[in-house]
């Protein structure tokens, strides 16, 4: 068996992949809910920030009609991700988000743009005029000029130009009207404006069919906290046509969905309009495309396992008359006929006779449908099912119109092999996307981009053909936090260059100097105008362009924010928008605005007054404030943005673990012909090159006869290809070992656990492992985002978007900080203008020469203004989740409930244990010890007879303990018996008839034999005793016999089933108790049995549930969150009398089977072990992809540790505020005229944010509890 059959379990859950819809040309991306229902729309922006810019983005979609079901905002991916109802356009959407003030940018740097399968072919005619025109205005390169003289049909194109020069010339001019004059359409500006954009015009607009709704993801910039999203959130939910909006504030991006796909513009032009930058990421259907059916290779040949579903039996006659109609059937072997699953299986020598089989079962009255016909493949087999692939291809080198006729003739070339889904119709759009059954070796898409790139152009040159990837998330996000921290980094550095002449005169001369010293009596003079001092104006000088550029994006964002607000038909109520409004931005624009404007009233003052005889000016302004106040915001800023893009490394650091080349193993004709396929192709030959290793078994493996060792890129591969890894290397892909048989297989990287796994022929390896061991061949077998590396990064990436319960408290707080902060700056004006005004104030507090008490007093609200910081407590819980989930991820746990799932198991109270798979090792169960009752001489109730009757009755079910009694009992000598009207009760056992010994026979545990009447003698009761206080499970065959005079059940034989105990169950238990958590076992196995295991791994005999049905299980869970005992709580929350009597228990639940998938949902937290069903793992709140039980005791330590930080966090950040915004207001002043200047509260509310990122990231130095580790 495969070591690593857990890894596989969890892989094997993801579904066929299926065709995508079309994709628009903006970088957004939108997919369809699981029920077709809502859509999930993303959105990135380069200027989200803090939990104010969340609040501000949520609370704009939310006023969207329809609102959208969910507004998620992530401030480390800058991402916002909206769920909402079709009918709410991610137009509406985009366009909210863009007039809350946000930024949608994108990262893509491809001249050309991804497409997805189904995406119209717009013409170039058809193009918008503002598209056309941008193309007119590409510079004419010389490369180009050198093309056009070389090539003829281009010259005759360019006569045929000149001859039409009139027309021409009045192109030119209105290209000039529409460029210089500006009178473009906005959805049009925002097309030529974005060269980068990774998707063209003619995919911004797919054709709307049947289903026209969308579903939208954007990529928007300039969100610093919750006030922004909110702001987002709310303008895109009043747009109509759109639905669930979700702004995710840490990923500055956003989801929606929209009703049309011509939506879309609307949606960016109204985040552009709040003041934040828009870019949609994706545009794609709703609905979900069928999956393609699935093609084998080479299917039409070759043995066949054909499984069917078989209607209208009723008994076991009807089985018994399908089977022999099977084996009537020429070509059909080993048929198998369930009749309680109403299904058969049997094995054809080619898919030619599966019709044949069909049609017999149907003449024999009965319905028949294939479900699955699978080739049979020996261990060796290379064969692998293949269907089709679709990709996306870029072609570099093309230059004029005649270019594209000369790629689709090569692709032409395949015929009915390849399907062109989205043709190269202009020289200016090298995209072309195609789908193909691959069938290594001797049509791949390496044989397709060798094609094409053997092409020439008109001009002689070859053409380049490459595979192309669009960004993923995580690269858009990265990317688009470089261009905010670049963007911040200009104006910082601006500010500091401000600030070095701000600092010489407004401190060193006009403070630190003595006041007879000849450089500051010079600066004090008056001069040019009134009594203005030299310094004044040079401090205005150097503060202006700060204000306007350093500052300007917070003016810029502010106002778009109010804008959206008070905007004509906007639909927030009027109340409403005096009491939510405004983020971080606004707070910050009207500090620096404030001192600014005040400084120029105060300068306006000063120069209206006579020049001071004295030759001493005025000098009273806050220019320097603005300064030293706007490069201390930016310092905070962009500290701010760097630490949050480190703490989505995780994820990140999982992509980089893809090698980018593979050695592929080809027959030696097919690396003769591809040897130049591929710029980074080399062909090794017989002898490998980087192997370092010179062992007698390696050189076999490579001296393989015919065949060659060829390196090309890891995206080239196709399933069925045959790549070698080396010692040191990772497989370039999911595959299984088809020679050599010293492998061994770090897999810490996926499982978090730091040991080699042995590998041999037949065991699967895995992306992102490395191979310790010898060199092995391997099959390839999953690609295109398939791998198990990449189902973990898309759980982890989902887990992410799903927020702690806590977040909602953040929101609540910073949806109206911005408010409350502003009445309290005015408030404290007001006090201290009327203490001053009203002489309550000594006259030595009033320290300024002009002004009087109004400039006075108005420092203090400057402070106030800029002080108070939402960032912080907006940042409390996302960074510390985001964290959490990526080293959840590195250690083997996988975190699909998020940050609620997150905070539910820091509080667990009990732990619910399966038995069986969990708490045992849950392989194949083995019969380990046989009691056949003696009977009298000459008994037709031999020894073999009973295990006949036996395995007959079992060949009925599924259940693991029925496969190992019928497998026990075919080896040793069972005779064949051939039973009829099969009864089998889930969690009991079967019964079946037997004509031909004129019996009655049941099977299953002790309440099944009751039920049927069978009593237990007093020896036999001994022994099953025995066997299940060994933990054993117990299983009992009983035989009535019919020809006796008084028919009645009796035991004729038991059968002991063991399920070895996992070696780290005890110790987890333990640790578990050491914690105060609570344990409890729920089994289907029999009280005794159960009893036995649980005190055997230290569980109290008094915490087993036995003999549970798979649907009783979540009855249990929701039972033990009723009547559980709580652990034991904190000293603290003792002291303070919260005890938690009326709260209920925390419960989670661990199980890796389908039957505990309802427990696994009823509980507070499911956990599932990675070797569990798919059912299972997907009812799951964490996965365990490692089957080690130790893992469990990292997940419940990290829990607390990442919900323990998130409440630190929120708590340094709501004391920060509620001790500095008194000491800005000025309560301390009158001990000794003590205040805090607006330049260091900037720098203080800088650094409350920046510590709350940098307490998440201090997060990474985790290390898993010490018995974890050593284990």
């Amino acid at each position: 068996m495969a070591a690593t059959s857990p890894i596989y379990a969890l892989r094997s859950s993801r579904r066929p992949t299926t065709g995508r819809g079309p994709r628009s040309h903006m970088n957004a991306s939108t997919n369809p809910d699981r029920d077709g229902s809502d859509v999930v729309t993303t959105i990135f922006l380069s200027n989200l920030h803090c939990s104010s810019c969340v609040h501000s983005i949520q609370n704009a979609l939310t006023l969207l009609s329809p609102a959208p079901t969910s507004v998620d905002v992530s401030i480390v991916t800058q991402t916002v991700t909206v769920k909402h109802p079709q009918g709410l356009s991610p137009a509406v959407i985009n366009e909210a988000i863009e007039e809350a003030g946000f930024d949608i940018v994108s990262d893509t740097e491809d001249n050309g743009p991804p497409r997805t399968p189904g995406t119209p072919i717009t013409p170039l005619a058809s193009l918008s005029l503002s598209h056309n025109l941008a193309r007119l205005g590409t510079p004419f390169t010389p490369k180009k000029q050198r093309h056009l003289e070389q090539c003829a049909a281009c010259q005759a194109e360019q006569r045929a130009s000149l001859e039409r020069e009139a027309e021409s010339s009045s192109i030119a001019q209105e290209k000039r009207r529409f460029i210089d004059g500006g009178n473009i359409h906005s959805s049009e500006k925002t097309a030529i404006s974005r060269p980068d954009s990774g998707i063209t015009p003619a995919q911004a607009y797919p054709a709307d069919g049947a289903d026209s709704r969308r579903h939208v993801t954007l990529s928007i910039g300039g969100m610093t906290c919750a006030s922004c999203s909110n702001a987002i959130t709310h303008a895109l939910s009043e747009l109509p046509g759109v639905s669930d909006v979700v702004v995710n504030l840490l990923g500055n991006s956003a989801t929606l969905n929209v009703d049309r796909a011509d939506l879309v513009p609307t949606v960016t032009e109204t985040v552009e309009d709040v003041g934040y930058e828009a870019e949609v990421i994706s545009v794609e259907p709703l609905f979900v495309p069928p999956a393609p059916k699935v093609v084998h290779a080479a299917d039409a040949e070759g043995p066949q396992r054909v499984t069917l579903s078989v209607g209208g039996m009723t008994c076991a006659a009807c089985s018994n008359t399908v089977t022999d109609v099977l084996k009537g059937v020429s070509g059909v072997s080993d048929p198998i006929v369930n009749l309680l699953g109403a299904s058969a299986t049997l094995v054809a020598e080619s898919k030619d006779i599966i019709p044949q089989v069909v049609e017999a079962i149907e003449d024999a009255g009965y319905e028949a449908e294939v479900i699955s016909a699978e080739p049979i493949k020996s261990e060796k087999d290379t064969t692998q099912e293949i269907g089709p692939r679709t990709v996306t291809l870029r072609v570099d080198g093309m230059f004029c119109s005649h270019c594209p006729e000369k790629v689709m003739g090569a692709i032409a070339s395949f015929g009915s092999k390849v399907t062109v889904l989205k043709p190269v119709t202009d020289h200016t759009d090298p995209i072309m996307r195609i789908s193909y059954v691959p069938s290594p070796p001797t049509f791949t898409l390496r044989h397709i981009i060798h094609r094409i790139s053997s092409v020439a152009s008109p001009s002689g040159a070859p053409f380049s053909a490459s595979l192309h990837h669009p960004p993923s998330l995580e690269d858009r996000a990265r990317r688009m936090q470089q261009r905010e921290q670049r963007h911040l980094l200009e104006r910082l550095l601006f500010a500091v260059l401000a600030a070095i002449p701000t600092f010489i005169i407004g401190i060193v001369y006009m403070d630190l100097l003595p006041s007879n010293h000849p450089g500051r009596m010079w600066f004090m003079q008056p001069f040019w105008t009134g009594n203005t001092s030299r310094a004044t104006w040079a401090l205005f000088f150097c503060a202006t362009p700060v204000m306007f550029y350093s500052a300007g994006t917070f003016h810029r964002r502010s106002l778009k924010e109010i804008w959206a607000l008070w905007k004509p038909g906007s639909r927030t109520p009027v109340w409403k928008r005096f009491i939510r409004f405004g983020s971080m931005n606004l707070l910050v624009s009207t500090g620096v605005s404030v001192a600014y404007f005040a400084s120029i009233a105060l300068l306006a003052l000063a120069a209206a007054q006579p020049a001071s005889t004295s030759g001493r000016g005025d000098t009273t302004t806050y220019f320097d404030s603005v300064v030293f106040l706007t490069m201390f915001l930016l310092v905070g800023r962009f500290l701010e943005a760097y630490s949050k893009g480190r703490t989505a490394d995780a994820i990140t650091a999982l992509g980089k673990l893809r090698p980018t080349s593979a050695l592929i193993v080809v027959p030696a004709p097919e690396a003769r012909e591809d040897r130049n396929q591929s710029p980074g192709s080399s062909t090794l030959g017989d002898v490998d090159v980087e192997k370092g290793d010179s062992s007698r078994e390696e050189a076999d493996l490579i001296t393989a006869p015919g065949t060659k060792i060829e390196r090309i890129d890891a995206e080239l591969l196709e399933a069925g290809d045959i790549v070698r890894v080396q010692h040191g290397g990772s497989p370039p892909s999911d595959g299984t070992i088809v020679s050599g048989d010293s492998g061994a297989f770090d897999e810490s990287s996926l499982t978090g656990e730091s040991r080699l796994v042995k590998k041999q022929v037949g065991d699967e390896v895995f992306l992102g492992t490395i191979n310790k061991g010898g060199v092995v061949d391997v099959r390839v077998d999953a690609i295109g985002g398939e791998t198990m590396l990449d189902h973990v990064v898309k759980v982890v990436r989902e887990g992410q978007t799903r927020r702690a319960p806590i977040e909602r408290v953040a929101d609540m707080i910073t949806g109206y900080f911005v408010p409350v902060v502003t009445l309290l700056a005015v408030i404290t004006w007001v006090i201290w203008l009327g203490l001053g005004l009203g002489g309550a104030l000594p006259p030595s507090y009033l320290d300024i020469d002009v002004g009087g008490w109004v400039v006075w007093s108005l420092e203090f609200a400057i402070a106030v203004f800029v002080v108070a910081c939402p960032c912080g407590i907006g940042l409390a819980a996302p960074t510390a989740l985001l964290v959490g989930s990526g080293l959840a991820a590195k250690h083997g746990i996988l975190a699909r409930g998020g940050g609620e799932a997150f905070q539910e198991a820091a509080r667990l109270d009990i732990v619910v244990f399966d038995k069986t798979g969990t708490l045992t090792e849950g392989g194949e169960p083995k019969v380990t010890d046989v009691e056949i009752v003696a009977q009298p001489e000459g008994s037709k109730w031999t020894r073999d007879v009973v295990l006949g009757i036996a395995a007959e009755l079992e060949s009925a079910s599924s259940h693991p303990l029925a496969t190992a009694i019928r497998q026990y009992c075919l080896d040793n000598a069972a005779s064949s018996q051939s039973g009829s009207a099969f009864d089998e009760t889930p969690g009991r056992g079967l019964k079946a008839e037997f004509g031909s010994l004129k019996c009655v026979a049941v099977i299953g545990n002790e309440a099944w034999m009751k039920e049927n009447g069978c009593s237990i003698d007093g020896r036999l009761a001994n022994q099953l005793d025995a066997w299940k206080s060994e933990g054993k499970s117990v299983v009992l065959l009983a035989i009535r016999d019919e020809s006796a005079a008084t028919p009645a059940f009796a035991v004729v034989g038991l059968f002991a089933i063991a399920d070895p105990l996992r070696p780290e169950a005890k110790s987890v238990i333990g640790h578990l108790h050491d914690q105060g958590i609570g344990t409890w076992m729920i089994s289907g196995d029999n009280e005794t049995t159960a009893r036995a295991v649980a005190k055997m791994v230290g569980i109290p005999e008094t915490n087993v549930i036995a003999g549970v049905l798979p649907h009783e299980k979540a009855d249990k869970i929701r039972w033990l969150q009723q009547v559980g005992v709580k652990k034991p709580q904190p000293s603290i929350r003792r002291l303070l009398g919260k005890q938690g009597l009326n709260e209920r228990c925390v419960v989670a639940m661990v199980g890796d089977g389908i039957n505990d998938a309802p427990a696994l949902t009823a509980a507070d937290v499911g956990i599932a072990i990675g070797s569990g069903s798919d059912v299972a793992i997907s009812s799951a709140a964490f996965i365990l992809v490692s089957a080690n039980l130790y893992t469990l005791l990292t997940l419940t330590d990290l829990s607390r540790k990442v919900f323990n930080r998130v409440k630190f966090n929120f708590f340094w950040a709501m004391f920060y505020n509620t001790i500095a915004v008194p000491i800005a207001a000025g309560v301390i002043y009158p001990a000794g005229n003590a205040r805090l200047p607006p330049a260091w509260a900037s720098l203080l509310m800088a650094l409350s944010s920046v510590s709350v990122v940098c307490s998440s990231l201090a997060l990474k130095l985790y290390k898993p509890p010490a018995l974890a580790r050593t284990k």
